[in-house]
């Protein structure tokens, strides 16, 4: 009951290798339709996993003390148990509950208006971004019971998602090309741009990122209508940058050659990481400076007020919903959005013949009224302001526990490849030693100034580099090395290394303070 009915749409799903659960879950679908004068409905269809059991439930008080799944290698906590997950999963040829966001976009990728309802769809196809890569390859020919799917998959990914990914860089937005082994979160289940805060591109599967464009298009859709009619919500906001760690990088890439200029002077802005990413692709080591620059960016948080998103140049407002299976703030979300569905008054009175379409955004700025009773209204401003400290100290125990397994695996990577010779850019010169990014593996390595034998080297900081009294040899910072394992420390994540061959020579008088 008073669900849209979308089961006849021509509905995919589009997922990449699930680590939830032995089997795939599922949690959003899609859909997409041409209309009049170049203009696109784009449908995002999520999971509605809070219709399957009530906000007081052992499942939902569970869910909250978790407050999100956690990917630690092969071990996976999730936030609901399988059985659970599986039956809100989305599964072809069967009637799932969602809810939906329908997106009208002009010619230039930007929504138009939109509107969210309770729905019920019916899955026609489920693919891998591998069979979708696959299906759209260039000597790929179609069967003719796919000739339908093909096109649309052709649609949303050739034609519409670029063209939202064009309108996202022109407001600043930005995007770090980097590998799953670069960044081991891209094989989450969530098709945002999840706990990083910047859409991440992979060469390997270009159509998780062209997917993640309209998914984000989803939660600002939603932000939007929680501002628009006063709901309470839960934002993700990312600060700025700090300009001292960036700085490094800047230095870094001053020495290779690269003019990073910020825009205005410690004041970092989206566009200036867009720039720089335009010149590390230009550079001699673009994969070392991308990720050395997804290292300076802030966590997302989570706020009871919209703020600035960074990653995303966001300025609107911003939240998570499409991911409630795996995220608890996206299942608030939802409970707030059934609420209104349930509970929502379209009119100012009863006595007022003027009705709004709460569902529509189209309403925004003609509700000056309380659309929730004020009791539900309250109710849910107190567990949204509970929620957030919690959801924070979450979000960042995962983090660390997720970056400390990934140091770990760094670790005995390099534990078993003692005593070998790797090619390496030096990223950070102290007085102690120098820094070295190992390429081929985005691995950092020390070396310590007592293992450089050949001269006493004296540390220059306004230059940036260590320089030997003697014979005039210099580790600067941006200059290639090759290196050779010496010792890994595994608890400790500690990678000493000594140099084999790099540095260069200066002449009498450089590099003095």
């Amino acid at each position: 009951k008073k669900r849209l009915d979308l089961r006849e749409l021509l509905t995919v799903t589009v997922e990449g290798d699930s680590q939830n659960y032995q089997n795939p879950v599922v949690g959003n679908a899609f859909t997409l339709k041409n209309l009049e004068e170049g203009q696109w409905q784009l449908g995002v269809h999520i999971t509605d996993v809070a219709s399957w059991f009530p906000p007081d439930s052992p499942l939902e008080r569970e869910a909250k003390l978790r407050g999100t799944a956690v990917y630690l290698g092969e071990t996976v906590l999730p936030l609901l148990p399988e059985p659970v997950a599986q039956r809100c999963s989305l599964v072809p040829e069967q009637d799932r509950l969602t809810i939906s966001v329908l997106l009208t976009l002009n010619k230039d990728g930007e929504p138009i208006e939109f509107e969210i309802h309770p729905s019920v769809i019916n899955v026609d196809h489920q693919f891998s971004y591998e069979q979708v890569q696959s299906l759209l390859g260039e000597h790929q020919e179609t069967e003719p019971e796919l000739a339908a799917v093909v096109e649309m998959l052709k649609e949303l990914f050739f034609t519409l998602s670029p063209t939202v990914r064009t309108a996202r860089r022109r407001r600043g937005s930005f995007e770090l090309n980097l590998s799953h082994n670069q960044y081991p979160q891209t094989q989450y289940p969530y098709k945002d741009e999840g706990r990083l805060g910047a859409v991440v591109v992979s060469t390997s599967v270009p159509i998780q990122s062209l997917l993640m464009e309209l998914v984000i298009l989803a939660n600002q859709a939603v932000a939007s209508h929680l501002q628009g009619l006063s709901l309470p919500g839960i934002y993700c906001i990312q600060p700025e940058s700090n300009f001292d760690e960036l700085q490094d990088l800047i230095k870094l890439g001053e020495n290779l050659g690269l003019d990073l200029e910020l825009e205005q002077e410690e004041d970092i802005t989206p566009q200036d990481y867009q720039q720089f990413l335009h010149l590390f692709a230009q550079s001699t080591a673009p994969q070392v400076l991308t990720y050395l620059l997804r290292s300076t960016l802030k966590p997302i948080a989570y706020r009871s007020k919209p703020g600035f998103h960074f990653g995303l140049a966001l300025n609107t407002g911003y939240t998570h919903c499409t991911s409630p299976i795996w995220r608890y703030a996206d299942l608030f979300i939802q409970r707030v959005l059934g609420f209104l569905f349930e509970e929502g008054r379209d009119r100012r009175s009863t006595r007022s013949k003027d009705r709004v379409n709460l569902n529509s955004s189209s309403c925004h700025g003609n509700v000056n009224w309380n659309v929730l009773p004020p009791e539900i209204q309250q109710e849910l401003e107190n567990q949204s302001k509970e929620l957030i400290s919690h959801l924070n100290e979450r979000e960042k125990l995962v983090m660390d526990a997720e970056d400390d397994l990934e140091g770990l695996k760094k670790a005995e990577q390099m534990k078993e490849r003692t005593g070998d010779v790797f090619t390496g850019l030096i990223t950070g010169v102290q007085s102690y030693g120098f820094f070295v990014e190992i390429e081929d593996l985005l691995v950092e390595g020390l070396v310590h100034v007592s293992s450089l034998k050949d001269d006493w080297y004296e540390y220059r900081s306004r230059h940036s580099c260590l320089v030997g009294r003697k014979n005039r040899t210099a580790y600067r910072l941006g200059d290639h090395v090759e290196v050779q394992v010496k010792s890994v420390d595994y608890y400790r994540q500690q990678i000493d290394l000594v140099t084999v061959s790099g540095g260069s020579t200066v002449p009498n008088g450089d590099f003095d303070e």
